[in-house]
């Protein structure tokens, strides 16, 4: 095939456009897709306004999506134009333990691998290249389109709470910080794979009756009352985990102080925040991660989750005409659920 495409692409920083190119051609070892859905991250908005380059520019935004097998490239066998994949998307150099492992997002040479969206082209075109079908997962009965936030959204979401499931079991509290589009998956992931009681924070009303009804045990409004409160709904005791989906002063400063002792700090939303750390000033034993995606497996088993029903993101449709102003709504935290590029929507 030959022809045009449209693309979301960062073309100089601070303005990401939507433009049209060359459809791209796979090379050796490579797959093409036509995109099915591509989502709207809030670490877009970090590549998009940051004061440097963090990629190579220009490049197609879009570290989220899914579609359908269009082209193979040569040497690549085994799979069928027509089937419907989500991709994988911080590729790893393939060949250090980490990745041997599928543990693709704590490669070894991760800084000097482009990953999907972050170096090489992303998802936000008509058509998408994947360097490896390795980063390919299929999606079995899922919608391709509605499908799409699991490859970020959901795989992150599950990540932290997939390496905190000692500290999740019977009688114990998780704090869910931010009901957005990572943050009503995390809900969805505790509440299938965790007995664990679950408290959700957020400024928005209409976020916490939103967290209630996907499995939450509580709601919480953020604010000044909003330690008290969590305190005395686990006893004076805190959260033996702390999901922080926002990520700004604010909340990482709530987050200390409602987590337990021995508990931990999952740092997740981009928001900027600093979070000083005094040895008095923290819970004994407590302790602090920045999750990263997850690996090809944690992929695989959230997609699974969402497969078996347990897990279902929350989407709305845009097309190229909506991005900048979804984008503005998504800052302000006025979405509800995740946004996805649907390249044939208008």
């Amino acid at each position: 095939m030959s022809g045009m495409m449209r693309a979301y692409r960062l073309v100089r920083q601070g303005t990401p456009e939507v433009v049209e190119i060359p459809i791209p051609e796979p090379g050796p070892g490579q797959v093409r897709l036509r995109t099915a859905g591509a989502g709207l991250c809030h670490s877009d908005l970090l590549v998009i306004h940051s004061d440097l380059p963090y990629f190579a520019l220009p490049t197609t935004l879009g570290h989220e999506a899914t579609g359908w097998i269009d082209k193979l490239g040569d040497s690549v066998t085994g799979l069928t134009v027509g089937d419907a994949y989500g991709v994988y998307f911080p590729w790893g150099c393939g060949h250090c333990l980490p990745c041997a492992y599928g543990r693709e997002n704590v490669c070894d040479h991760a800084t000097a691998t482009p990953g999907f969206g972050s170096g090489a082209d992303g998802g936000m075109a008509d058509y998408l290249i994947v360097d490896d079908p390795r980063h390919l997962i299929p999606l079995g009965t899922l919608d391709p389109v509605d499908a799409a936030p699991l490859m970020c959204a959901g795989i992150t979401t599950y990540h932290a709470v997939k390496e905190s499931l000692p500290l999740l079991g019977a009688g114990s509290a998780a704090v869910v910080i931010g009901i957005g589009g990572l943050g009503h998956l995390a809900i969805q992931i505790l509440k299938a794979l965790t007995p664990a009681r679950i408290i959700a924070v957020d400024r928005q009303p209409d976020k916490l009756t939103q967290a209630l009804h996907l499995g939450a045990d509580h709601a919480v409004a953020a604010g000044p009352e909003a330690t008290a409160e969590i305190r005395a709904l686990t006893g004076g005791l805190g959260a033996g985990v702390v999901i922080d989906l926002v990520g700004n002063d604010t909340t990482l400063a709530f987050a200390q102080s409602v987590l337990a002792q021995a508990g931990q700090l999952k740092i997740v939303g981009v928001g900027g925040g600093t979070l000083p750390l005094r040895f008095h000033e923290m819970p004994r034993d407590a302790s602090v991660s920045v999750p990263y995606a997850g690996s090809i497996t944690d992929l695989v088993e959230v997609v699974r989750l969402a497969e078996a029903g347990l897990v279902t993101p929350e989407v709305i449709h845009i097309g190229y005409d909506a991005m900048a102003a979804t984008y503005v709504l998504m800052d302000a935290g006025k979405l509800r659920g995740r946004a996805i590029l649907v390249p044939g929507r208008s």
